[in-house]
């Protein structure tokens, strides 16, 4: 089972001042207790309070990158409202470069009309906004397959395809599609996508999710083990409700329940990151006992 930590709350010790120094330390302590991946929000105001404070995430991300050696980078999801598309892309090739092939190219159709508004961003209807990310699927993948001619979407329009330096992973990085839509999302995981991430922590969902996205596999004749697997782990006693979090054997309890449901990873975002060692006895009591 593969782990993931969430960076999603900045309410750190030392405001602002010691943002960059506590960021750079959780990098390098979840690679030490054993984490695969970060995650960050790709958003523009906090979505639980809006004036607590909120990193910008691709910029964390570059930075995390030059504080870590192993663990595995993405955002946990970049709305395709947020960035031109073929901007987008070049951002992601450029962050695959700069980690040495550890990035993930997480994206999904966007929801928060609130924080369009606020920076002036256009919040599309949704059914514009899955054509949107599926031109920049189409024009993701042209880009690392090496294509260079001109694109005509049906949103976007590119006179050349442009991506100089390519990525380092081979033939590119992941493409982590979030959502459970059922009739598009998982289509277009099915479709174009190298990974899945399910909000949901309960294993009858994930695997009602999993079975959903087989069948749109058969559909589009695409290997359904080629499609990495994540979702959640609640770490409280119940969805909603606040508490302790669980002792390390009923996490994992949970985590085998997951994984006996077709999860691959879990992803967790465990409280006080920066300011306690929540981090490090997970990887202890979690991460280290998980097969």
């Amino acid at each position: 089972m593969k782990y993931g930590l969430e960076i999603n709350e900045f309410d750190w010790s030392g405001g602002a001042d010691a943002m960059g120094s506590h960021l750079a330390e959780i990098g390098r302590r979840a690679e030490r207790a054993g984490f695969h991946s970060i995650w960050v929000w790709d958003h523009f105001i906090q979505l639980r309070r809006w004036e607590d404070p909120l990193l910008e995430g691709w910029l964390m991300l570059a930075f995390l990158a030059a504080a870590t050696e192993r663990i595995r980078l993405g955002t946990l999801v970049t709305g395709v409202t947020y960035r031109h598309p073929a901007v987008l892309v070049k951002q992601a090739s450029t962050l695959d470069v700069l980690s040495g092939g550890r990035s993930y190219f997480g994206v999904g159709a966007a929801w928060n009309e609130r924080e369009h508004a606020a920076f002036g961003v256009r919040f599309p209807p949704i059914a514009e906004r899955f054509e949107m990310l599926e031109d920049l699927l189409q024009i993701a993948h042209r880009a690392w397959t090496g294509e260079t001619g001109p694109f005509e979407g049906r949103h976007t329009t590119l006179a050349e395809q442009m991506d100089s330096p390519p990525p380092v992973q081979k033939p590119h990085p992941p493409i982590l599609i979030g959502g459970g839509g059922e009739r598009k999302t998982l289509r277009l995981v099915a479709r174009y996508g190298d990974a899945t991430h399910q909000t949901t922590s309960d294993p009858d969902v994930m695997r009602h999710k999993l079975d959903v996205l087989r069948r749109h596999c058969e559909n589009e004749r695409r290997d359904f083990d080629e499609i990495e697997r994540y979702c959640g782990l609640r770490l409280r006693p119940a969805s909603g409700q606040a508490g302790p979090i669980a002792d390390a054997s009923t996490l994992l309890e949970r985590a085998d329940a997951l994984r006996a449901a077709g999860s691959q990873g879990l992803f967790v975002a465990l409280p006080r990151i920066a300011d306690s060692d929540s981090i490090e006895r997970f990887g202890a009591e979690v991460i280290a006992a998980s097969p």
